[in-house]
């Protein structure tokens, strides 16, 4: 065995992902009965009773097995959930999920993993993300971005210098109060459900943190521009808020592009329009949709790889423990990922000497494009 180290740079969804990263702004209920209206969706969106026609009578696509993750530049308007089922669609694919959720008014990187790539789903959730926002001064607004009624405002505009001599307090390990209108869950409710409904929700401050905080451009127009490299649970949107109370002027998100997640970066980044482009060559025999997967161990770039003999990996794949022996053997413990004659086999966990089988990976079927990962480098 020999163990090397992955090339690469360091939100299964949460509630507490990043700003601006869940669709709250979905139609209001009409008959203020929350629960009441709950139930009643949940019997509607029964499958038995509410089965459509197919229409035009087209027949149904055979679903396949793909592997691997597409970074979809998603644009401004989309939900993520669309967002998946568009990319599920096109590939005709089984399985697919996306890597936090990212709100239609922000645009950006929408990690999505498709087949065996749902398995590493936590790791790119757990990553960094880097985005570009603009804040817009003068109004703090409900939601804190444009979609919001304003409920404070001035006619103070903060100077560049103000602005910047405020960011060593916003960046670092900080205390921030959620937005009223995120899918934080309070007493069993999305904090942005009870905030439709007209409730005021008190939630917490918890602890964040923001490696990183710059001023990009400050205009005349009221605005200014920022990129923030924050950590998991961090909110942009507060951010603007917060930064706007201090300075007493108020302000609210514009704008908002999320630029990394994780390992993937801004050009790995697909925009829609050529995807389907892609899909409609491979449909007639010009191109092949590998070319636009990123290989499923791209989420894993942050651990090391452990390569294994065939021997040790058939009793991996039916999920026995390996013993670690040999002058090869690694001496270190902790999560790495596996592979066989260069290719993913499974997570596992190395303890007292012992390579343990967490999750096995079956990559038969459709998967990313042989050198993927070589052009990332």
């Amino acid at each position: 065995m020999t163990m090397t180290t992955a090339n690469g740079v360091i939100e299964q969804q949460n509630a507490e992902s990043h700003d601006a990263e869940k669709n709250i702004f979905a139609e209001p209920r009409s008959d203020g009965n929350r629960r009441a209206d709950d139930g009643n969706r949940r019997t509607n969106n029964d499958p038995r009773q509410n089965k459509q026609p197919r229409q035009n009578n087209q027949p149904r696509r055979d679903k396949r097995d793909v592997h691997g993750w597409v970074v979809l530049d998603k644009p401004i308007g989309m939900t993520s959930t669309h967002a998946v089922a568009v990319l599920k669609r096109l590939f005709q694919a089984k399985r697919a999920g996306h890597a936090g959720t990212l709100d239609p008014l922000a645009s950006g990187g929408l990690p999505i993993a498709l087949g065996e790539a749902t398995k590493t789903v936590p790791f790119v959730m757990d990553g960094r993300k880097r985005y570009r926002f603009t804040v817009a001064w003068g109004e703090e607004r409900d939601t804190d971005d444009t979609e919001g009624r304003a409920t404070q405002t001035s006619e103070l505009r903060p100077s560049a210098d103000a602005v910047r001599a405020l960011l060593p307090r916003f960046t670092g390990l900080i205390e921030q109060i959620p937005p009223q209108y995120s899918a934080i869950k309070v007493q069993g409710e999305r904090a942005y459900d009870l905030a439709r409904d007209g409730e005021t929700v008190e939630l917490k401050p918890r602890p964040v943190e923001i490696h990183e905080l710059t001023l990009v451009e400050h205009g005349d127009n009221g605005q200014s521009v920022f990129e923030a490299e924050c950590g998991k649970g961090t909110y942009v949107r507060a951010l603007a808020r917060d930064i706007g109370r201090i300075l007493g002027c108020f302000g609210h998100i514009s704008a908002l592009r999320r630029t990394l997640v994780g390992p993937f970066r801004e050009a790995d980044m697909i925009p829609l329009e050529q995807l389907e482009a892609l899909c409609n060559r491979a449909a007639s025999g010009e191109g092949s949709l590998a070319d636009a997967l990123l290989p499923v161990e791209t989420a894993l770039d942050d651990i090391p790889a452990l390569a294994v003999t065939r021997a040790d990996a058939a009793r991996l794949h039916r999920g026995q423990a390996v013993l670690l022996r040999g002058r090869d053997a690694p001496n270190s413990s902790g999560t790495v990922y596996v592979t066989v004659a260069g290719r993913l086999l499974a997570l596992a966990e190395i303890g007292n000497g012992e390579l343990i089988p967490k999750r096995v990976f079956n990559l038969t079927g459709l998967t990313a494009s042989p050198g993927r990962s070589n052009e990332r480098v």
